[in-house]
């Protein structure tokens, strides 16, 4: 199993829109389905109720890394820690980053998710398989939430 999962997308709208959906709090809840209540800022923990149907009894939290922008765009959380009696705090958290380049006036996103090998082994195949899945999910969220939303 790898340590890391990496998806690609190209975008048909520019760096800047795509960015302003990554890391506005609200714009970003709408397709990744999670209501954040206060803005992504660097060192501090963004925490939002899922609205996925199915996953609403859940909690998401992350912790910002890493706001360079137009450029990255990186968390820290606990992949797949859908268990809401379970404390994952102990846990080595993976890295989300979202990198963004431009390609004409359309931006190619790629995700990366690093540091499934810290994982539980009881957990890890499990989280890395669901995670995967979810950010080919994710991916295909965006894209449609760039074609039906206002690109000003």
């Amino acid at each position: 199993m790898s340590d890391s999962i990496e998806k690609r997308i190209e975008l048909n709208a520019p760096v800047s829109r795509v960015w302003r959906a990554l890391t506005d709090h609200r714009e970003f809840g709408e397709w990744f389905c999670v209501n954040i209540q206060q803005p992504f800022e660097p060192g501090k923990e963004a925490i939002g109720q899922i609205t996925h149907p199915g996953y609403e009894h859940v909690t998401w939290r992350a912790v910002v890394q890493k706001m360079e922008p137009e450029r990255l765009f990186s968390f820290t959380w606990h992949p797949y820690a859908i268990d809401p009696d379970v404390d994952f705090s102990d846990e080595t958290p993976t890295l989300v980053e979202f990198r963004l380049e431009p390609v004409g006036d359309r931006t190619v996103l790629t995700l990366t998710e690093s540091g499934f090998d810290k994982i539980p082994a009881s957990r890890r195949a499990e989280a890395f398989r669901m995670n995967d899945g979810g950010w080919t999910q994710q991916m295909q969220n965006i894209q449609r939430h760039l074609e039906t939303t206002h690109a000003g």
